[in-house]
């Protein structure tokens, strides 16, 4: 049988079931290869992959670029490899030639344009990597058929960029949630600072029982814990860092009457809709390609960017139109199930295999 080899930066546990369900489909024909660290240092392996294969990644410059090693056999050796569409990870290109001139079938899977998006210079590198991939896999629908009038002869796919089984995307049973809850890297980009500081504008005028739930680690926990100091809302504001586990995280969600992204949007939006909980979206930021999965009234509500006015402003506005949202839960949850699951995020890759 054909050796199908995923090679990636890091193993995080938010991919972990779409790494098991890949492995319980393919047996021994599937290997995963994965350093311990990502660019960004607190984004880790999760340990409970046991089957992965463990290969050193080698940050220079700063971190700003990748050189891995420790999985040379397998990544030239297999007949099919999917590696990550990053320009940065140096290794990738040596594969990506080698492969292309031995005529072995090589994936690229990522975001189909860097952050600058599509029409950034950068997008110079990333397009040399396309070129001499045999597929591509995007995270969106909408980035595959963009890509597709870039490259219209090149074969490529889209596997939704998923956290859950269907089973797993339900609404809880709290039928009066409070809290506000955000899920996300505590980095400057991502605005949680915003976020804080409008809380503590407004959290006299919120229900006395309406919290803001933090949940992940970063550069910015730090800061964020002085901010909350100084405005003495400790028993107001809760800083978990990172949680995985997803008993927790459903539990959170329940008690959450909606979500908030001050910066840019991430994975963290089917997360939220998942659990039929909708979102606060900071409007004109450079989001990820998730982003087409909200849905102005119906999902989701925008602020205008940086404008901590409208934000309060937005936030009392979910409270004011509470019975509404409530109301919406379960269709949010349900569209996000037939859209983003962990099942249909797999199917695109066996059937690659296939």
């Amino acid at each position: 049988m054909a050796k199908f080899f995923l090679l990636q930066t890091v193993a995080p546990d938010y991919r972990k079931k779409l790494f098991d369900t890949i492995k319980n489909n393919l047996g021994d024909n599937f290997i995963l290869a994965a350093g311990e660290e990502y660019f960004e240092h607190t984004v880790k392996t999760d340990k409970s992959v046991s089957y992965r294969k463990n290969i050193k990644n080698c940050f220079l410059f700063n971190r700003k670029v990748l050189f891995q090693i420790g999985m040379w056999p397998d990544a030239l050796g297999s007949d099919i490899v999917i590696m990550e569409m990053n320009p940065r990870i140096l290794s990738n290109w040596i594969i990506l030639l080698v492969r292309k001139f031995t005529r072995k079938k090589t994936v690229l899977w990522g975001h189909a344009w860097p952050r600058g998006g599509k029409d950034s210079r950068s997008d110079i590198l990333r397009h040399g990597m396309r070129v001499m991939a045999s597929t591509i896999i995007t995270y969106t629908k909408t980035q595959a058929e963009e890509l597709r009038e870039k490259i219209p002869n090149k074969y490529i796919v889209h596997a939704p960029n998923s956290l859950y089984y269907t089973h797993e995307m339900r609404v809880g049973k709290n039928t009066n949630p409070t809290n506000i809850i955000y899920v996300g890297r505590l980095t400057k980009k991502k605005k949680t600072v915003l976020l804080v500081e409008a809380f503590a504008q407004i959290h006299d005028k919120l229900p006395k029982d309406a919290n803001l739930i933090i949940v992940g680690d970063g550069e910015e926990r730090k800061n964020l814990r002085k901010i909350i100091k100084m405005y003495k809302i400790e028993n107001k504001i809760k800083l978990l860092g990172h949680i995985g586990d997803y008993n927790k995280l459903e539990k959170l969600y329940e008690d959450a009457l909606f979500s908030v992204s001050p910066g840019y949007v991430g994975l963290s939006i089917t997360q939220s809709f998942g659990f039929g909980v909708p979102m606060l979206i900071s409007r004109n930021e450079n989001h990820s390609p998730e982003i087409e999965a909200a849905e102005q009234g119906e999902n989701s509500i925008f602020f205008q960017t940086d404008n901590i006015h409208d934000l309060t402003r937005k936030i009392l506005n979910f409270y004011n139109e509470k019975k509404i949202w409530i109301k919406k839960r379960k269709s949010i949850c349900e569209n996000c199930k037939n859209n983003y699951s962990i099942e249909a995020m797999a199917k695109t890759f066996l059937d690659l295999y296939n």
